[in-house]
């Protein structure tokens, strides 16, 4: 039997779930215990393929839109946030209706209805269809809300005075990308206002800082985490912007490109903020499965981060 090559594994840690995510699917899972099969969700709860399918088996239907759901039955609003014609289109028909929405996501949302109601317009930094987007920019009326995902975007923004501008962004954005948007927008718009306090979520951030930690000891770098997650698609940019030649997102095991990988005597892996360790441990078994594996933790932050469900979840039925 020929003898198994060595590898040394780092393991990003803080990695997966967060305490929004995890609040989200407590959510639905509570959500389905209190009201009974089906509780309807609109949109994925959280971006995972292997959370969704694991919820749809207890019961929970996935719909894109609110006119799909039934009236006489729960839905839950995902993590990502919606705009707030979907609450108020909810209580129109009189459905029980559950928000999931993050609650760093309710926070930038809270934020550009003050600056509306300080009379500024916002610009948001973000990915343009991402739901979290949506959802944010849906907060205002039509035009109060301007986009923006580059700093080219920033140079050919048409805004109604900018003396009365704001920011906000999206909370699962690069660090780095992010920093270079805001320098743009505040050289061109010296009196533009910014948050009180970064946007961008603690997750988010602390599982970009692991991944830089381990970037340049690494020759390659995994991310668990589905291809419409946007931490999950930035921990891949940033391992390959600080020192990693190859960086892949999988949703599984068997996505991983073994080719890839050959001649690699150090691996990393992390997972994004909606992918349960689950599926970390499979990644692991796949490795020492080829190789003979040492497992080494880089942790650069440690997490106690927690959520409370909404009420009515903890109220009797």
């Amino acid at each position: 039997m020929t003898a198994r090559p060595p590898l040394t594994v780092y393991m990003a840690a803080p990695r997966g779930f967060c305490a929004g995510v995890d609040r989200a699917i407590k959510i639905v899972e509570m959500a389905l215990q209190k009201w009974g099969a089906p509780v309807y969700v609109r949109h994925e709860i959280v971006h995972n393929k292997f959370v969704v399918d694991g919820l749809r088996d207890l019961g929970a239907v996935f719909v894109e839109e609110l006119d799909e759901c039934p009236p006489d039955r729960p839905v839950i609003f995902s993590a990502h946030g919606v705009p707030k014609a979907v609450p108020a289109e909810a209580a129109r028909r009189e459905m029980v209706f559950v928000d999931a929405t993050c609650p760093l996501v309710s926070k930038v949302h809270i934020e550009a209805e003050r600056h509306h109601e300080n009379g500024l317009q916002i610009v948001m930094i973000g990915h343009a269809g991402h739901p979290e987007t949506i959802g944010t920019m849906g907060q205002l009326p039509e035009g109060e809300v301007l986009l923006v995902e580059t700093e080219t975007d920033v140079a050919t923004l048409a805004v109604r005075d900018p003396a009365r501008l704001a920011f906000v962004t999206q909370t699962t954005l690069s660090i780095d990308d992010t920093k270079g948007i805001v320098a743009a927008l505040t050289a061109r718009f010296p009196q533009i206002v910014g948050p009180h306090k970064e946007d961008i979520c603690y997750a988010t951030t602390n599982r970009q800082e692991a991944v830089k930690a381990m970037a340049p000891r690494i020759d390659a770098l995994l991310v668990v985490g589905a291809p419409n997650s946007s931490n999950s698609r930035r921990l891949v940019e940033v391992g390959e912007r600080n020192g990693c030649s190859y960086a892949q997102l999988v949703q599984r095991a068997t996505d991983i490109d073994w080719r890839s990988l050959e001649g690699s005597r150090a691996i990393g892996i992390t997972a994004g903020a909606s992918a349960p360790e689950v599926l970390v441990n499979e990644v692991i078994d796949a490795l020492r499965a080829r190789y003979d594996v040492t497992v080494e933790m880089v942790e650069t932050a440690q997490e106690n981060v927690e959520f409370k469900v909404p009420r009515v979840l903890r109220e009797p039925a």
